[in-house]
């Protein structure tokens, strides 16, 4: 008599594989300007790649949600996250106002997310506009993570990470921050580049850090 052994299924290991990294704005949508001719758009821009670099150096896969100067829509972008799976999503910022040479990091405030009986549709599936909230906790860890590495690089920058409702970030179902760099207010453009390698550095940093947390199933 023979006898069968019933196999067991492995379910498969949560793993952190993809960055996907959104220069905010671009196209006809500049974001913020300063009188000294600074474009937001572009400096983000010149940023994500520094930083896409430096996480490609942890053997992360970055996917940008532009290449160039074009403007995806909001949803596009969140189109783009919510398409993978083993994802984070961090969108950079440079602001028109702030203490120059200093960092925030911002995660989605909790009022903003319904209470849970409103998140659902009648099919059961998550509304789009409220994507994140399933994602508050985890969000907000690593953006803890990151202000840390930028409260290190950065003098001035807070040690502690903001809430604020950050439009990109609600429709996005993934651990999900915004990064922003002050600011466009500064004389010369030189000043905010030579923070990208720094940005970079602190980025893949707090990257390798969460991927830890995010791979034990932690929050």
């Amino acid at each position: 008599m023979t006898s069968t052994r019933k196999r067991q299924t492995v379910p498969p290991r949560r793993t952190l594989a993809i960055v996907v990294l959104d220069p905010a704005h671009g196209g006809a949508d500049q974001g913020a300007r300063g009188s000294s001719g600074i474009v937001e758009s572009d400096v983000v821009l010149s940023f994500a790649r520094l930083v896409r670099i430096s996480l490609e150096a942890q053997g992360l896969r970055v996917i940008l949600t532009r290449q160039a100067n074009d403007n995806p829509s909001f949803d596009d972008r969140s189109k783009l996250a919510n398409a993978q799976r083993g994802v984070i999503f961090v969108s950079l910022h440079v602001s028109s106002t702030g203490q120059p040479g200093t960092v925030r990091v911002y995660s989605l405030p909790e009022e903003d997310a319904p209470a849970s009986g409103n998140v659902a549709t009648r099919s059961g599936l998550v509304r789009w506009d409220r994507a994140q909230t399933g994602f508050l906790d985890s969000s907000r860890r690593l953006a803890e993570l990151l202000q840390i590495q930028m409260a290190q690089r950065f003098r001035g920058s807070p040690e502690t990470p903001v809430v604020a409702s950050v439009r990109q970030l609600r429709t996005v179902a993934a651990p999900a921050v915004a990064i922003e760099v002050s600011s466009v207010s500064l004389a010369d453009r030189k000043q905010l580049d030579q923070m990208g390698p720094a940005l970079a550095d602190g980025v893949a940093r707090a990257v390798a850090a969460y991927r830890i947390i995010y791979d034990s199933g932690g929050k």
